[in-house]
């Protein structure tokens, strides 16, 4: 966990911000609430034991329509931290007692997930030693050693020189790289995989059904051959496998997702039950029960320990566009404190989310068209008129935000990406006229745009 803690040490929320700057354009507010929410996970372990127990994160709710940057925040965010992070729709979830999953499901993810980080930092731990493990193991594949010597004669003493001499020339040729492509065969064990005969999958099951199966089911072992190439690639992850204590990753796993986790709660407004509505909607009404334990903080049994969720972080999203906050369940609103509302695209968002990002859509494509020899390049028009016609969509239709670009860029490039293997070489510019030309006819039939656009 120090690890992570250095990381976010050294990101200030000011930094945070910038670098989310980097891939999402606007929504200051929101950017600036999870950068917060970010740095106060390290100034909490920073403080005594007894004030840290007392201090919980504040959870946030964020609210705007579709496209406008709400799971590309936590997703950059996630990547940016390093901290255990999952992203989960409200709407996969069915109350207790109902077919589907119940919320529990969704810390076993967090644990999950934070033992993959654990074992990743683990396997880099133990890369070396692993490394010279199967570099052994392939050495006595390759030059096996004699049944035996023959002990007090000068043949066996020779024999034996004659074979560290070898061995040491095949270990610097394995070295080298030249042996890559000769084949070996080694016998590796292969677990029983039992099958399973309901509709939830193993690792949802509250006990470790998998572990009591790989103890009941008899353990195969099997002969592989694959070249060196290959064997090297699974041999280090069964030497990692052993080198690493799986008791010391779990512990640690729990310990980082209660302290450091983040589940990212989306469509939140999907569970909010329509006055009088039936049938789903008692379901819905139930997950909002069901999660106002979980976001409270709870203890939930996982295969791998106990796991309470009292300082994991939860950030909420929902378009609201039928239900509002205020029809949650009261408990449940008092549990995301920080609300912060993520505006409408307008026409100047829609060009700089052409032009700013690092991996913005026209940088994209202009990177998928080089790959056919064809030099694409888009002019300031061009990219004025395509901000016009996906602002001019989502006021007319239905507003899906930036998600419209991509379905504007296809349509737009259509023809130039079917006919770009035939062209070899050439260099197509992009200008408002080529816009206008294979966008204006549609975008103004506002019927055919719905289905088109």
């Amino acid at each position: 966990m120090s690890d992570i803690l250095d990381s976010i040490k050294q990101l200030t929320p000011r930094e945070i911000v910038t670098e989310l700057d980097r891939h999402i354009v606007g929504q200051d507010d929101g950017k600036r609430a999870v950068a917060v929410a970010i740095r106060n996970r390290w100034r909490r372990q920073q403080l005594p034991e007894e004030m840290r127990r007392e201090v919980a994160p504040k959870n946030i709710l964020m609210i705007g329509p579709t496209g406008v940057g709400k799971t590309e925040i936590a997703r950059r965010l996630a990547r940016l931290t390093g901290a255990p992070f999952i992203k989960v729709e409200a709407t996969k979830y069915t109350e207790v007692g109902y077919y589907g999953r119940d919320v529990e499901s969704m810390v076993r993810e967090l644990v999950e997930n934070a033992i993959g980080l654990v074992r990743d930092r683990e396997r880099e731990n133990v890369k070396e030693e692993a490394q010279r493990r199967v570099e052994d193991r392939l050495l006595e594949m390759l030059a096996p050693p004699p049944a035996s010597f023959d002990v007090g004669t000068t043949e066996s003493g020779d024999s034996a020189e004659r074979f560290e001499r070898t061995r040491e020339k095949m270990r610097a040729m394995l070295r080298a790289g030249e042996l890559e492509q000769r084949k070996v065969e080694f016998t590796s064990e292969q677990k029983a995989v039992p099958m399973m005969l309901t509709g939830m999958g193993i690792e949802q099951a509250d006990m470790d059904l998998q572990g009591m199966f790989e103890k009941i089911l008899p353990k195969q072992t099997i002969r592989r051959e694959m070249t060196i190439a290959e064997a090297r690639k699974y041999l280090f992850e069964e030497e990692c496998d052993a080198l690493i204590n799986q008791d010391n990753v779990n512990a640690e796993a729990i310990d980082l997702a209660e302290n450091m986790g983040i589940i990212f709660l989306d469509e939140l407004d999907k569970i909010v039950a329509v006055e009088g509505g039936r049938g789903a909607d008692v379901s819905r009404q139930g997950v909002q029960r069901d999660l106002l334990p979980i976001v409270e903080g709870t203890t939930v049994q996982t295969r791998y320990g106990y796991v309470k969720t009292d300082h994991v972080l939860f950030v909420a999203a929902g378009a609201f566009h039928r239900a509002k906050p205020s029809e949650l369940m009261p408990e449940l609103q008092g549990r995301f404190p920080i609300r912060v509302e993520l505006k409408d695209l307008t026409k100047e968002d829609f060009i700089r989310i052409l032009t700013e990002p690092k991996s913005s859509l026209t940088k994209q494509y202009t990177a998928l068209m080089e790959t056919e020899g064809v030099k694409l390049v888009f002019t300031e028009d061009a990219i004025d008129a395509l901000a016009s016609y996906a602002h001019q969509v989502n006021q007319t239709t239905q507003n899906i935000g930036a998600r419209r670009l991509y379905t504007i860029m296809e349509r737009l490039l259509e023809e130039l990406s079917f006919e770009a293997p035939d062209m070899k070489m050439g260099r197509v510019e992009i200008n408002a006229g080529y816009v206008k030309e294979r966008l204006e006819e549609i975008s103004q039939d506002e019927d055919l745009s719905k289905f088109i656009l």
